[in-house]
């Protein structure tokens, strides 16, 4: 049986003074390595494409993280030069392949910006600097020169009972993850159900409501240590689990 095939919207990169449609390689390797899944990486174009002939073509999305922000404007707020970088072009490819992926029942995992994405998709809003609001702790990335110790698992979350991210990961209550944002989820979008929150009460992981298929977002690092760290591998394990099934299904 061949391996499915997910999409990855790409992110638009800077480099040697061309723009370059790029996904970052830890995204990818989870994606093989532990879903079992081969990545298909969509490019971001401002003005659109037909969505639609790429979702024909796959059997899961994954929406990753990045070092830009979705674009204020998007969810009713006025931009800054604070809430910055801005990639309106994978703005402009993410949120509708959100919205389109949930409403065919195609799996979707949602990871970090993705899952700001996926709130700003359905109707929500993100809120900017977080660490600068009473009570909530300093979420960003701390000052390392090592990839490894940058994304180091030490931040504990606090997974629901019961919740499909319980389900999925095979445990619940406080769990050790690599969470690590300057936005978060304000508002939260009318479709999500909270599934999991850091100790200062920021939502660290949802779940799309009467979601047809598989349909989670967390906004800490699993594709980081999946191949080492249990909850991590056990996620990508359950998302491409879920492609499989729908791959079957078509």
């Amino acid at each position: 049986m061949l391996a499915p095939i997910i999409a990855i919207p790409a992110d638009i990169r800077h480099l040697d003074k061309a723009d370059w449609h790029a996904a970052q390689t830890q995204y990818v390797n989870a994606a093989v390595k532990v879903a079992k899944v081969i990545p298909l990486i969509v490019p971001a174009l401002e003005d659109g494409h037909d969505l639609d002939a790429v979702l024909d073509r796959v059997d899961g999305v994954l929406i990753s993280g990045s070092a830009s922000n979705v674009h204020p404007s998007l969810y009713g707020k006025v931009a800054t030069e604070a809430d910055g970088p801005f990639d309106p072009a994978r703005d402009a490819t993410s949120l509708p392949l959100i919205r389109k992926a949930i409403e065919r029942g195609i799996p979707l995992l949602a990871i970090c910006r993705g899952l700001q994405e996926l709130n700003v998709a359905l109707g929500g809003t993100l809120a900017s600097e977080i660490q600068e609001q009473p009570g909530i702790w300093d979420h960003r990335k701390p000052p390392v020169d090592s990839r490894d110790e940058m994304y180091a698992i030490r931040q504990p979350v606090f997974v629901q009972e019961g919740s499909c991210i319980a389900r999925h990961l095979g445990l619940a209550g406080e769990v050790q993850v690599n969470s690590l944002h300057r936005q978060a989820i304000a508002e939260t979008a009318p479709r999500l159900q909270v599934e999991a929150t850091a100790a200062d009460g920021t939502i660290e992981a949802v779940s799309v409501i009467d979601a047809k298929g598989f349909a989670v977002g967390v906004q800490w690092h699993p594709e980081y240590w999946a191949e080492t760290d249990s909850p991590s591998r056990a996620l990508f394990e359950a998302f491409g689990e879920a492609v499989r099934a729908y791959a079957a299904r078509r």
